[in-house]
């Protein structure tokens, strides 16, 4: 099921974006190789969020937040084609909770626009930051900046709320597309690794609250 989710990406250059890789030989590469061998290894997603001994918070913190993008961007991708201007005409997560954009550029005030088109800036506006050298330094011994734990928390905040259009709006579209298992799973490795640094406020949860708790 997975590989016809991905054919699907792949076929579609409508909202989905290329990766953002880490250059081998890199530290990052190694620690992104690190992160992936134990969630491969089944280990409890709580143990494997967990700062390995004498790595740097920042540099792990950049690792995850780049490889959460990509997963994430490849799930709304699989899912796109059921996220339209007609069935989702606001960016929600049921009632309760409408989403709006804001920028430093296009969008000054918070704006209201459909969920196809808040992803669409979200996931250009995250791809702009993580391709930024002054943001997320790749080169050895260049430091991250002062603000940079404040630029993920938000970018983290945002791909959250991919989340939450997805699970409340278009959680049967996942289950048709045999992708259940693999969706959750990033959830949850998503949430851990949130909760284990304090990396988003936790008001924004509320609306996936009993769901963290069941799955």
């Amino acid at each position: 099921a997975m590989a016809l989710c991905l054919k699907q990406v792949f076929n579609k250059d409508k909202t989905f974006r290329p990766r953002k890789k880490f250059e081998p030989g890199t530290q990052r590469f190694e620690l992104y190789k690190k992160a992936q061998a134990s969630l491969k290894s089944g280990l409890d997603l709580k143990a494997v969020v967990q700062l390995p001994p004498g790595e740097s918070i920042n540099d792990w913190i950049a690792v995850h937040v780049v490889d959460f993008f990509n997963r994430i961007n490849l799930i709304y991708g699989t899912m796109s084609e059921y996220c339209t201007e007609r069935s989702c005409p606001i960016m929600s997560g049921g009632l309760k909770y409408e989403y709006r954009w804001q920028d430093d550029s296009k969008y000054k005030k918070p704006t209201k626009l459909s969920a196809p088109q808040y992803m669409c800036m979200l996931m250009d506006w995250i791809e702009m930051l993580i391709n930024n050298e002054d943001v997320f330094p790749t080169r050895i011994g260049v430091p991250f900046p002062k603000q940079f734990q404040q630029v993920c928390t938000k970018i983290l905040t945002r791909l959250f709320r991919v989340f939450v259009h997805v699970y409340i709006h278009h959680f049967d579209s996942i289950i048709n597309m045999g992708a259940e298992a693999h969706v959750n799973t990033c959830y949850k490795h998503f949430y851990y690794f949130i909760r284990e640094f304090s990396l988003i406020d936790h008001r924004e949860l509320e609306p996936l609250v009993r769901m963290a708790l069941a799955r």
